[in-house]
């Protein structure tokens, strides 16, 4: 059986992930592949650091170049992470007529067209499963399955760090700081959480889903972005009373050849399936004009789910099922569409106001909802103090615009101490 050399850049948490999987399953991958893939060389910061097991003499480097020089070397899998100089590495490895493969969505994300054009012209294959969903195969089942389809809409928990977090909020009622800590002990966050709980990742991901789905170029400074830094305990036990459960919702729609780009939190029916998704999973539910709605769930992240998706794109380089100028399927599609304002879509709310403990108050805010077009379907209120009441409620489908002109006037009434939330809710209609 010939033998195929690859080179990992990058060896943590989804390397050393690709790594064992190479080995646990070799005889499968040769099976499959119908090739003996050797890891001839790993990039990594420093040589000298403990691992926790043994690696063949001679196949860790700090010197890219001795990758890119390789002429051996066939495939670069590229786990790096960060920016620039992820880029930099696949631009020169693809330059050296090596085939790419990526679990880097920022780089996808905002260099998609720079990339694939490179990958055509250099003749080489350029592979990215695994920078959206980790072990689920959502590029495939886009490009591949569902070519049948006109996808009309994806809803998504795509980042495994937040569901985790709000689960935990959910389930043991444990405060935000609480679980964040928690998810760093377990390693599901990073020391700096930001793009995790700030919703970037999950943003620079549906940038990818949407281009693909929708036969369209997407900037993802264009989608609409709210993280989980605000959500309370106090919101979660009023979306249980109502009924429903916080998840952070990346959410895409086509109507009218115009977009809904969006990722924020989101009440969803606690009866749904994608209620119950939880920890560190992701799940994806894709509506089609002809397969409905389809649900793909599974681990999301983590170092053998991720992993998974590398070998997965591995083997089907070796298998050479895709040529080249089929991989700029982010890039071909030009019928360009437009991005949907966020004060132009439209959705039900869930609004929680702090007030003081007056005649009055609820008759005036109701007016103001009123006079924007905005109906009430639910309302509760609890008394927390002599002095305060919460108000929470649950509006019906109404424009963006509409319920931030309703808030701006709300904000001004005398009796009115603040508007401690505002969070929408998908109902999946």
């Amino acid at each position: 059986m010939e033998k195929v050399k690859i080179a990992i850049l990058g060896f943590g948490n989804v390397g050393t992930g690709v790594w064992k999987i190479l080995q646990e399953n070799k005889k499968e991958i040769m099976k499959r592949s119908n090739y003996d893939i050797e890891v001839a060389k790993i990039l990594v910061n420093d040589i000298n650091k403990k691992r926790d097991f043994e690696l063949p003499a001679g196949i860790l480097t700090d010197n890219i170049d001795d990758i890119i020089n390789d002429d051996n070397i066939k495939i670069v899998v590229e786990l790096i992470g960060g920016r620039d100089q992820a880029k930099e590495y696949m631009i020169r490895a693809m330059k050296a007529k090596k085939h790419i493969v990526t679990a880097n969505k920022l780089v996808i994300a905002n260099w998609s067209e720079e990339l694939f054009r490179i990958a055509e012209d250099e003749n080489v294959l350029f592979y990215y499963e695994a920078s959206v969903a980790g072990g689920i195969p959502i590029i495939r089942e886009i490009n591949e399955s569902l070519t049948a389809n006109r996808i009309e809409g994806i809803i998504g928990i795509i980042n495994g760090t937040t569901n985790y977090i709000l689960s935990k909020m959910t389930i043991e009622g444990i405060s935000f700081e609480e679980a964040l800590k928690e998810a760093q002990d377990k390693g599901f966050a990073e020391a700096d959480p930001t793009s995790d709980v700030d919703a970037f990742d999950a943003v620079y991901k549906l940038a990818i889903m949407s281009s693909l789905a929708f036969g369209t170029k997407v900037d993802h400074d264009c989608i609409y972005r709210e993280g989980i830094r605000n959500i309370s305990d106090v919101d979660i036990e009023y979306a249980k009373q109502f009924g429903y459960t916080i998840k952070l919702l990346a959410i895409a729609k086509e109507e009218n050849n115009k977009l809904e780009l969006r990722v924020h939190p989101t009440l969803i029916p606690s009866t749904h399936p994608m209620a119950n998704v939880n920890d560190a999973f992701n799940a994806i539910l894709i509506k089609g004009n002809a397969v409905g709605e389809l649900m793909l769930y599974g681990q999301g992240a983590g170092d053998l789910p991720t992993g998974s998706a590398v070998v997965g794109d591995i083997i089907s380089i070796l298998r050479n099922n895709v040529k080249p100028s089929e991989l700029k399927e982010l890039n071909d599609k030009v019928d360009f569409k437009e991005v949907k304002k966020s004060e132009d879509n439209e959705s039900e709310f869930y609004i929680r106001l702090n007030v003081k403990d007056r005649a009055g108050v609820l008759g005036d805010t109701a007016a103001i909802f009123g006079s924007n077009n905005v109906s009430i379907t639910s309302l509760t209120q609890d008394v927390v103090h002599k002095e305060y009441v919460l108000l929470a409620f649950i509006t019906h489908k109404s424009a963006e615009k509409n319920i931030r002109n309703s808030i701006k006037q709300i904000k001004e009434l005398a009796n009115v101490n603040e508007v401690e939330s505002i969070i929408r809710i998908e109902s999946f209609k």
